[in-house]
């Protein structure tokens, strides 16, 4: 039986990845927070020296299961990521074991810089280096488009094989203004998506939660996770604004729920993200996740 997301400690939580990841996900029936920060961003570093604290582990103190980097190509060369306040990591399995999170990766389809193209070999190298899972989604004004995504999905899977979690979707319009739709998303699912991105009801006009859960049942019925997104800045809206969104997001029957990277330069607000966490599964679960952050793993020079 597949352990739920809930109940895994640092260890097993950085170890998580691939199908299995999404598979505890699941199991976690819709109490899973995933927060996206840019790559390169260290909001709480006072000192010119660069040490100090890195997005990623400011957002899992405040109750993030799973980190997604973004903007890959400010800190990644294709050989090692280089990440203020953290330092350099040549395997993205040991920035997990340091942050006790499992990292996923951004990578688009849309007019973007080359390293961050979800093109297989890209996507090969970062999962050989021990990605959790692979997000094909698409930042502002990039012109990401479904047909894009469902294109790219259906690459990566044939280039990946079975194993690797592909999260495939758009938080927004992208800068190529579509209609979210039922068809659209399962599409994704087809081209070989486990878990499919679709914006919040409330997060982006026209999605309704009519047709938010219309859309969940249509992809789960299809095999697949759905992680509903706040990507339109909210994330630094006001905490009266989170139950609403969170219960909301529970009621069309949201797997995951993602955070974007829109507030304090690079990440959310984790106040915001830690009212949410709390509105769907409650002080025990939020405050246990927080606990477990901290650097409990040392890398050796």
């Amino acid at each position: 039986m597949t352990t739920r997301i809930l109940d895994l400690h640092r260890e097993q939580l950085s170890a998580l990845r691939g199908r299995e990841l999404t598979a505890s996900v699941a199991a976690a029936e819709g109490r899973t927070m995933i927060a996206e920060v840019f790559a390169e961003r260290a909001a709480m570093i006072p000192e010119p020296n660069g040490r100090g604290v890195h997005n990623m582990e400011l957002v899992s103190a405040f109750g993030a299961d799973i980190v997604v980097l973004n903007l890959i190509e400010r800190a990644w060369d294709g050989e090692q990521l280089e990440l203020p306040g953290l330092g350099t990591f040549t395997s993205i399995s040991d920035l997990a074991a340091y942050i006790g999170r499992p990292v996923g990766i951004n990578l688009e389809p849309g007019d973007v810089p080359e390293i961050r193209r979800a093109k297989p070999e890209h996507a090969k190298r970062l999962i050989d280096m021990g990605a959790a899972m692979l997000c094909i989604t698409a930042n502002p004004g990039t012109g990401g488009s479904f047909e894009g995504m469902a294109r790219v999905t259906e690459e990566l899977r044939q280039g990946l094989g079975d194993d690797v979690a592909l999260w495939s979707g758009k938080m927004h319009h992208a800068g190529h203004p579509e209609r979210v739709t039922v068809g659209r998303l399962t599409a994704l699912v087809d081209a070989g998506a486990d878990g499919v991105v679709m914006p919040l009801p409330g997060t982006l006009p026209g999605v309704t939660k009519e047709l938010a859960a219309e859309a969940v049942a249509a992809v789960q019925d299809a095999g697949a996770i759905v992680m509903g997104a706040i990507g339109t800045s909210q994330e630094g809206s006001h905490a009266n604004v989170v139950p609403q969104l969170a219960l909301n997001a529970k009621e069309v029957g949201i797997d995951a729920h993602h955070f974007g990277d829109s507030y304090i330069p690079g990440m959310c607000d984790p106040e915001v993200m830690y009212d949410y966490s709390v509105a769907i599964r409650g002080r025990r679960h939020t405050w246990n996740r927080m606990a477990l952050s901290g650097r409990g793993y040392r890398r050796t020079a």
